[in-house]
């Protein structure tokens, strides 16, 4: 792997056209390059450890191409390179960047990243006389993140702006000699849209359905602010759509249905009305596009479905006719899925709103009293519970476990009210949904508390660190991963790179006195009371821009004193014996 890696022989065999491979490019010239460069300055004597990220082909695909490495120095390159008559590549420009795209063969679009903030997209120029490159866009407010994306039909680069609460998108017709963008729909708060391209007009995702939800509006290009959205299709009330794709002359959206499983919706763009559903296996809990090649059909849907205890399978759909195949051409899965059970249930939270929840088992509900249970939540910025495959999970549950999936509010997974619902204030009901949740398997049967573990990352500390407050009793063990446990000290430090556009998540402990007394009453850290706690692994790390490590660090040194003060109020008889098996273990990685 790691010869591949560094010449990248097979990786450009179809680039160069040959029927053997041949090196082409060593990764180690790069070094060559960064030292001419300046970019390795005092890092330049580490070792450095090259890992290709992508390749971006330009339009003829044999004239250029655009490389995009991760190294040591955390730090994304986008290689740019040419092919000269010799079949050789030389290196032409290296480029800091987060996201690129082609316009044309001499045309490279593409925004850097500074710190954790991607706020500028430049214009590289390739020509005979050398290269150039220009600014073509800077987004000046903080909380506002830049990409690069074209459409999939390659017809429109697409600059996008967008924030936690608002989006501004603007439009380069590569088809055109002239590449100046333009805005589509200025910046206005709680609107959010996405673009996508079909025969001269836009095929817009926006959120202007009922209750702020997501539809699907159209414009022509020469007019396309929202004054001449029109709409084609909004999905019926608690089905939600989740992506957007335009194959062909279909719009296809994947959606999540009343009973949260996953469906693609089909929308004819010459005759809307005549939209239908195409229904995925019911174990699919997360699915992933294709996004085309020059040589790959336009009129079919590539993508992969799997769930966190099946592995992706490959699917294409057709749209003109719903013709729907798996990897195999029968329609059938490539494995037994049958050993795998998918249950959906629904929770009842305090204030009567039901919320979802994926049980993964291998036996009937009512014979997993003695299994142990495995919970994930996160509930956080809108975005979905991740149930992609992982294969430690496939052997959990081929071991007995069951895997339990409580997609709390704040997450997405019900559209974007789901999300309004656990921000700011409202973040106590991503603690009583997770309650609800355990409450409810166990009420079925599923598993006990004492057989029972929670595991989050990130912002999905928060709710568990918070019901490990408030019922410590209700879990065996707490594993979390880069968990955010101090959200009064990290938002009230301005400093840090996120916290300001967090405020719309989590709310202004300095400028808004009910927002800190809102913070303070759930934050994990500020609420560690002399109790029993269930046993931690929490796993962090020293560089983690992201979610401070000192937070980490403070909340398990008071936990840790929080238990031996338990342990030490408690009564002693010279007849008690307490097991070390009952003793909360707290451990920090880093």
């Amino acid at each position: 792997m790691q010869s591949i890696i560094r010449n990248l022989s097979n990786l450009f065999l179809l680039f160069l056209g040959h029927l053997e491979p041949e090196k082409v490019l060593n990764l180690r010239q790069i070094s060559g390059e960064l030292e001419k460069t300046g970019l390795e300055n005092n890092k330049r004597k580490q070792r450095f450890q090259w890992t290709v990220q992508r390749i971006r082909l330009s339009p003829q695909e044999r004239k250029s191409l655009a490389l995009v490495i991760f190294c040591t120095i955390k730090i994304r390159f986008s290689c740019v390179t040419g092919k000269s008559t010799d079949v050789k590549l030389k290196i032409l420009h290296i480029i800091v960047c987060m996201c690129e795209e082609w316009a044309t063969d001499e045309i490279l679009f593409y925004s850097t990243l500074e710190g954790l903030r991607s706020s500028a997209v430049f214009r590289l120029d390739l020509t005979s006389s050398g290269s150039r490159i220009t600014s073509v866009f800077e987004e000046m407010q903080p909380d506002v993140f830049v990409e690069v994306a074209l459409t999939r039909d390659r017809q429109i680069l697409t600059i996008n702006c967008n924030s936690r609460t608002s989006s501004e998108v603007l439009l380069s017709d590569i088809a055109t000699s002239n590449l100046d963008p333009f805005v589509v729909q200025p910046r206005q708060l709680n609107l959010l849209y996405h673009v996508e391209h079909w025969r001269g007009r836009l095929i817009i995702l926006a959120n202007t359905g009922l209750g702020q939800e997501y539809q699907v509006v159209q414009a022509p290009v020469s007019e396309p602010s929202m004054d001449s959205w029109v709409s084609l299709f909004a999905p019926e009330p608690r089905t939600t759509i989740k992506d957007m794709d335009v194959v062909g002359d279909h719009c296809v959206l994947v959606a999540r249905t009343p009973v949260s499983e996953l469906a693609l919706i089909v929308v004819p763009l010459i005759h809307p009305k005549n939209a239908y559903i195409v229904q995925l296996p019911s174990w699919a809990c997360a699915i992933k596009t294709k996004k085309p090649g020059l040589a790959d059909q336009q009129n079919m849907l590539e993508f992969l479905i799997s769930s966190p205890v099946h592995p992706p399978v490959p699917y294409c759909l057709h749209p003109e006719n719903g013709l729907l195949l798996s990897g195999t051409g029968d329609g059938s899965s490539p494995e037994n899925q049958a050993d795998y059970i998918t249950t959906r249930l629904e929770a009842c939270s305090q204030d009567g709103t039901f919320v979802p929840v994926t049980l993964f088992h291998t036996v009937p509900v009512e014979h997993l009293r003695q299994a142990p249970l495995l919970v994930h939540v996160y509930g956080a910025y809108g975005r979905d519970l991740n149930m992609e495959f992982y294969p430690e999970k496939k052997v959990m549950l081929e071991q007995g476990w069951a895997l339990a999936y409580c997609h709390v509010r704040g997450g997405g997974e019900r559209g974007l009210s789901w999300h309004r619902q656990a921000c700011v204030g409202g973040k106590r009901r991503g603690v009583e949904d997770l309650q609800a949740c355990l409450h409810h398997l166990f009420s079925l049967g599923v598993s006990s508390p004492s057989l029972t573990a929670l595991t989050a990352c990130s912002a999905g500390a928060v709710p568990v660190g918070a019901l490990c407050n408030r019922h410590p009793l209700l879990m065996r063990a707490v594993t979390l991963q880069a968990p955010f446990l101090d959200v009064l000290g990290t938002m009230e430090d301005h400093s840090l790179p996120l916290t300001l556009e967090d405020r719309d998540e989590w709310g202004d402990p300095v400028g808004n006195p009910e927002h800190r007394h809102i913070i303070t009453s759930y934050c994990p850290l500020h609420n560690i009371t002399p109790q029993h706690y269930p046993s931690m692994l929490l796993t962090a790390y020293s560089g983690d821009n992201m979610v401070p490590l000192a937070g980490v660090l403070k909340y398990t040194e008071q936990l840790k004193k929080a238990v031996h003060t338990h342990s030490s109020m408690k009564p002693k008889s010279g007849n008690q014996v307490i097991s070390p098996s009952l003793q909360p273990c707290i451990l920090l990685c880093v």
